[in-house]
Protein backbone atom coordinates (compact mmCIF):
# COMPACT_ATOMS: atom_id res chain seq x y z
CA UNK A 1 0.00 0.00 0.00
CA UNK A 2 1.27 3.73 -0.42
CA UNK A 3 -0.17 6.24 0.64
CA UNK A 4 -0.65 9.72 -1.59
CA UNK A 5 -1.26 13.44 -1.12
CA UNK A 6 -2.50 15.65 -3.85
CA UNK A 7 -1.68 19.15 -4.16
CA UNK A 8 -1.50 22.53 -6.05
CA UNK A 9 -4.99 22.60 -7.22
CA UNK A 10 -7.55 25.69 -6.24
CA UNK A 11 -9.40 27.91 -8.72
CA UNK A 12 -8.13 29.41 -12.59
CA UNK A 13 -9.41 31.51 -15.25
CA UNK A 14 -10.11 29.71 -18.73
CA UNK A 15 -7.08 29.66 -20.52
CA UNK A 16 -5.07 29.68 -17.30
CA UNK A 17 -2.62 27.32 -16.35
CA UNK A 18 -2.00 25.09 -12.78
CA UNK A 19 0.07 22.13 -11.86
CA UNK A 20 -0.71 19.36 -9.78
CA UNK A 21 1.80 17.39 -7.80
CA UNK A 22 0.70 13.77 -6.61
CA UNK A 23 3.49 12.98 -3.36
CA UNK A 24 4.16 9.17 -2.76
CA UNK A 25 4.68 8.10 0.97
CA UNK A 26 7.09 5.89 -0.78
CA UNK A 27 9.18 5.36 -4.02
CA UNK A 28 6.85 4.92 -6.82
CA UNK A 29 9.23 4.72 -9.73
CA UNK A 30 9.36 1.39 -10.86
CA UNK A 31 5.31 0.74 -10.38
CA UNK A 32 3.57 -0.56 -13.27
CA UNK A 33 1.71 2.54 -14.15
CA UNK A 34 0.54 5.61 -12.48
CA UNK A 35 -1.62 8.49 -13.07
CA UNK A 36 -4.39 11.06 -12.53
CA UNK A 37 -8.32 10.55 -12.88
CA UNK A 38 -11.07 12.89 -12.50
CA UNK A 39 -14.21 13.55 -11.45
CA UNK A 40 -16.94 16.00 -11.96
CA UNK A 41 -20.16 16.30 -9.76
CA UNK A 42 -23.10 14.18 -10.91
CA UNK A 43 -20.04 12.18 -13.06
CA UNK A 44 -18.28 8.77 -12.65
CA UNK A 45 -14.28 9.08 -12.25
CA UNK A 46 -12.77 9.13 -15.68
CA UNK A 47 -9.40 9.03 -16.56
CA UNK A 48 -7.75 11.69 -17.18
CA UNK A 49 -3.40 10.89 -17.82
CA UNK A 50 -1.37 7.48 -17.73
CA UNK A 51 2.51 7.14 -17.45
CA UNK A 52 4.14 3.54 -16.72
CA UNK A 53 8.02 2.96 -16.60
CA UNK A 54 9.68 3.75 -19.91
CA UNK A 55 8.05 7.02 -19.53
CA UNK A 56 5.20 6.12 -22.18
CA UNK A 57 2.32 8.22 -21.63
CA UNK A 58 -1.69 8.02 -23.05
CA UNK A 59 -4.21 10.75 -22.47
CA UNK A 60 -7.69 11.15 -22.40
CA UNK A 61 -8.76 12.79 -25.68
CA UNK A 62 -10.43 15.58 -24.05
CA UNK A 63 -7.23 16.60 -22.43
CA UNK A 64 -5.17 15.89 -25.32
CA UNK A 65 -2.43 18.20 -26.63
CA UNK A 66 -3.10 20.65 -22.94
CA UNK A 67 -2.00 18.31 -20.00
CA UNK A 68 1.11 16.47 -19.95
CA UNK A 69 1.80 13.90 -16.77
CA UNK A 70 5.15 13.25 -15.58
CA UNK A 71 7.42 12.17 -13.01
CA UNK A 72 10.42 13.26 -10.90
CA UNK A 73 13.33 11.10 -10.71
CA UNK A 74 13.45 10.28 -7.25
CA UNK A 75 10.11 8.52 -8.05
CA UNK A 76 7.97 10.05 -5.14
CA UNK A 77 5.99 12.16 -7.17
CA UNK A 78 4.06 12.54 -10.37
CA UNK A 79 2.94 15.77 -11.74
CA UNK A 80 0.14 16.81 -14.01
CA UNK A 81 0.86 20.22 -15.89
CA UNK A 82 -2.44 21.61 -17.18
CA UNK A 83 -2.58 24.82 -19.61
CA UNK A 84 -5.26 25.92 -21.37
CA UNK A 85 -7.83 25.03 -18.81
CA UNK A 86 -11.52 25.23 -19.70
CA UNK A 87 -14.43 24.88 -17.19
CA UNK A 88 -15.10 21.96 -18.43
CA UNK A 89 -11.85 20.82 -16.74
CA UNK A 90 -13.43 21.77 -13.47
CA UNK A 91 -13.34 18.40 -11.25
CA UNK A 92 -11.78 16.54 -8.49
CA UNK A 93 -9.00 15.23 -9.14
CA UNK A 94 -7.47 12.18 -7.97
CA UNK A 95 -3.95 10.63 -8.21
CA UNK A 96 -3.72 6.81 -9.24
CA UNK A 97 -0.69 4.46 -8.99
CA UNK A 98 -0.62 0.61 -9.82
CA UNK A 99 2.59 -1.23 -7.62
CA UNK A 100 2.23 -4.35 -10.50
CA UNK A 101 -0.11 -5.27 -13.06
CA UNK A 102 -2.11 -7.44 -10.20
CA UNK A 103 -2.06 -4.77 -7.97
CA UNK A 104 -5.13 -2.65 -6.83
CA UNK A 105 -5.00 0.75 -7.02
CA UNK A 106 -3.98 3.08 -4.40
CA UNK A 107 -5.62 6.56 -4.60
CA UNK A 108 -5.00 10.08 -3.13
CA UNK A 109 -7.85 11.92 -1.29
CA UNK A 110 -8.30 14.09 -4.30
CA UNK A 111 -7.72 17.84 -5.19
CA UNK A 112 -10.35 20.21 -6.33
CA UNK A 113 -10.16 21.92 -9.72
CA UNK A 114 -11.96 24.89 -10.64
CA UNK A 115 -11.94 26.90 -13.87
CA UNK A 116 -14.27 29.68 -13.83
CA UNK A 117 -14.03 33.90 -14.73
Amino acid sequence: QVQLVESGGGLVQPGGSLRLSCAASRSIFTSYDMGWYRQAPGRQREFVARIQSGDTTNYADSVKGRFTISRDSAGNTVYLDMKRLKPDDTAVYYCTVRLTSLSARSWGQGIQVTVSS
